[in-house]
């Protein structure tokens, strides 16, 4: 019988032929495992993690939405001009954006499995700090500690969102999407019920919910660090019909602009909607809060479709719709009635917010070998540049009028015509 030519069964060597005998072909022949297990294998119960990283993103924005929810009240226990509720805005949103594409930077070098738990306690400072804040520099300096626990917390929950993916990339990402949406959306709600009866002091009850995310990212940090060494070995090779690296970088400045857009009137709305409502239609703070949870409660179903939209048919199609089919809606809100107004928010927050996902997973598709700085850059930057803008359109509120920054906001979306620019990715990347 010829013989049979085998290295160590723990290596085989991939270079030399091995001869085996006819009856050994017919056989069944049983092969050592060669390639290491990819991260969507190894992921495990996967919708177990998505499902706790979602539910930990919406725990983290609905801790970070208390602070423009609770806009009104410290407006009016300080004496605050919309210009200084617009630098909250950015004190917040520029310590995130200033410090996530870094995070994700290092974490694509050296991933953290526990970084997330660390990040969050720095949220949890931040809200017991809010809480009994007496000063207008330690609101700011409150505000941006909830910033950077937002810093440390988006680029590696992106990436663990993607790992447990399955390969459905954009159904992960929207599901982790989902998670921070809702959460926005619980905000308005939370401070209507809580924090307006009960005051400033109130948002220190919400650091228990920080503790609890503390300790679902803890768990979720044991299950990411094996992983860490399983990614290792995963080799990513460049699609042949993948665009050129100066496509790449014309894509990459596209997306940010088309995410700018969005985000910044998303803003607009989470910031002053709840002054233009009290302003132009004279309803309660706490009725304002409720209309806005509407406008935010939309939003988080919106993020949610985007992603398995895009992956049935193509982010490039998903982008051009929801940038350009919220342009309609966002032009009749300045001019419409009260009730009117709920029904157009709706619209605006469904279709508008279904981006997100698809902009994200197409921009980790372009640069796949590093999503944390890429998921940091679009999380970070993007929204970064939404508090600066924030903070400019409340400088312009103070010199014109809520109403006017509502009519200016509203031609946004019309920057979704530079979706244009996007390449075709190869099929295989979607």
């Amino acid at each position: 019988m010829p013989r049979v030519v085998a290295g160590p069964s723990w290596n085989p060597p991939l270079n030399k032929s091995v001869v085996v005998s006819e009856q050994a072909l017919v056989a069944p022949v049983t092969v050592p495992e060669l390639t290491s297990p990819s991260p969507a294998k190894a992921a495990g119960p996967a919708y177990v993690v998505l499902a706790g990283i979602s539910l930990s993103h919406f725990l983290n924005d609905t801790m970070q939405s208390l602070i423009a929810s609770v806009y009104p009240i410290l407006k009016d226990n300080y004496a605050l001009d919309f210009a200084q509720i617009g630098l909250i805005t950015l004190a917040f949103q520029f310590t995130a954006s200033l410090l996530q594409p870094v995070v994700g930077h290092f974490t694509d070098k050296r991933a953290q499995p526990f970084s997330l738990a660390v990040g969050m306690g720095f949220t949890f400072f931040g809200l017991l700090l809010l809480s009994v804040a007496q000063q207008y520099l330690v609101i700011l300096v409150a505000a941006a500690l909830v910033g950077l626990g937002s810093a440390v917390f988006h680029p590696e929950s992106a990436r663990i969102a993607r790992l447990a993916s399955g390969g459905r990339y954009g159904f992960a990402q929207s599901v982790f999407q989902l998670g921070g949406s809702f959460g926005t959306s619980m905000g308005p709600l939370l401070a209507a019920l809580i924090v307006v009866p009960f005051g400033q002091p109130s948002i220190a009850w919400f650091s228990s919910i920080a503790f609890l995310a503390i300790v679902i990212l803890w768990r979720i940090g044991l299950w990411y660090r094996p992983q860490i060494a399983a990614k290792k070995f995963a080799a990513l090779e460049q699609h042949p019909d993948a665009p050129s690296s100066r496509r790449v970088k014309i894509a990459l400045i596209v997306l940010v602009a088309l995410l700018f857009s969005k985000q910044l009137y998303v803003s607009s709305l989470s910031s002053y909607y709840i002054f233009y409502l009290i302003d132009k239609f004279g309803v309660s703070t706490q009725a304002a809060q409720l209309y806005l949870f509407v406008f935010l409660a939309a939003n988080a179903v919106g993020a949610f479709l985007g992603g398995p939209l895009g992956d049935r048919f193509g982010r490039k199609i998903v982008i051009w719709f929801s940038i350009l089919g919220a342009l309609p809606f966002t032009l009749a809100l300045p001019y419409a009635g009260l009730y009117a107004s709920a029904v157009l928010t709706v619209f605006i927050g469904l279709i508008i917010s279904s981006t997100t996902s698809s902009i994200i997973v197409f921009a980790q598709e372009l640069v796949p070998h590093r999503f944390g700085m890429i998921s940091g850059v679009f999380f970070g930057v993007a929204f970064g540049i939404g508090g600066l803008g924030a903070a400019v359109l409340g400088k312009l509120a103070d010199h014109t009028s809520i109403a006017f920054v509502y009519q200016v906001c509203a031609f946004l979306p019309a920057i979704g015509l530079l979706a244009v620019f996007l390449p075709k990715l190869p099929k295989t990347a979607r």
